[in-house]
């Protein structure tokens, strides 16, 4: 358990010294945010606000794990390493999306087929490796029902592809208000945290400790009025994290319940655009995804926040039960 707490205090403190130093680099660099103007009017005052700042809680997660995780190491347990790594994979592609916007001063870097590809195949690399590695099994967990329904690895790769594609996705339309996809991801990574020491997964539970910690950082500088974004650098990242660990701690399934909030951003925008084309310009959101609906109707960006982040922390305490059966107290 100490090592669990260093973790979170060493990611805490190394984040929030890099921040320091990394959101004046950035505005040296004129690495700003480029607002879409078909976005909220008032979001436009944030133009210039400077992006990457994921970089920082990268950095701090890096060190927390590398300190603490020698013993998980030495032991040949190297998850927290598979799933950083993997994480690390997005934040790469992330941080060439943001490189091409800041480069070029436009809001869209590699192309959806770009990105798209890289991610499938991060994805398949991953699933291969874990399987490798014997972290998952075909064997679905269903929770709330205590069963696991077999089936064919076949199905299993691309259903898993599926999932971490699509959920790196929904985290990073998450991140469309300052601090959302922050707040939202905490809970998240809590419950990973209470399941890992649970089932006595230190090096997960050194992770997730980690995040927690670089996220609680970040959002000194990410709460409304954000400093910093975390660009596509830290989403896509963050993306990375939330089902890596899920795939980790073989629970793909809990991302429905954890996940709750990336899945309603998801949806609104997928609803918003198939209606958009099927009707001919007429829309059922007033703005997609669901945070930019909210906004329109006078939700402030700290209500969002609050709202979401709540949301997020009931549905963890309830995927937490949902897992009892199989991690016992």
């Amino acid at each position: 358990m100490i090592r669990v707490i260093i973790s979170f205090i060493l990611s805490f403190a190394v984040t929030a010294i890099v921040g320091r130093f990394l959101i004046p680099w950035l505005h040296a660099l004129k690495a700003g945010q480029t607002i879409k103007e078909i976005g909220p009017s008032w979001h436009m005052a944030k133009q210039g606000t400077p992006t990457m700042g994921g970089i920082m809680f990268v950095v701090g997660i890096l060190a927390a794990i590398l300190v603490m995780s020698w013993q998980d190491f030495a032991a040949g347990d190297y998850s927290a390493l598979v799933v950083f790594g993997f994480a690390m994979v997005f934040g790469i592609i992330g941080f060439i999306d943001d490189f091409c916007k800041v480069k070029f001063h436009k809001n869209e870097g590699l192309t959806a087929a770009q990105k798209f590809l890289l991610q499938l195949a991060a994805a398949i690399v991953f699933v291969v490796l874990l399987r490798s590695t014997h972290h998952i099994s075909n064997a679905l967990y269903i929770p709330f029902f205590d069963v696991t329904v077999t089936i064919p690895w076949v199905l299993y790769m691309a259903l898993a592809a599926f999932i971490i594609v699509g959920c790196v996705n929904s985290v990073n339309l998450t991140d469309g208000v300052d601090g959302l996809a922050t707040g939202v991801t905490m809970p998240v990574m809590l419950f990973y945290l209470a399941v890992a020491l649970m089932w006595h997964r230190m090096g997960v539970g050194v992770l997730s400790s980690a995040v927690f910690g670089g996220l609680c950082a970040f959002l000194i500088y990410n709460f409304h009025p954000a400093k910093v974004f975390m660009g596509d650098t830290g989403s896509l990242f963050l993306g990375g994290m939330v089902c890596g660990l899920a795939f980790a701690l073989d629970l793909p399934l809990i991302l429905i319940v954890v996940g709750i909030i990336y899945i309603c951003e998801t949806m609104s925008d997928i609803i918003q655009v198939t209606y958009f084309k099927l009707t001919h310009g007429k829309r059922i959101f007033r703005m997609a995804p669901l945070h930019h609906h909210l906004e329109m109707g006078g939700w402030s960006e700290v209500k969002l926040f609050c709202v979401f982040s709540g949301i997020t922390a009931v549905c963890c305490v309830l995927a937490f039960w949902g897992v009892m059966d199989r991690f016992p107290l």
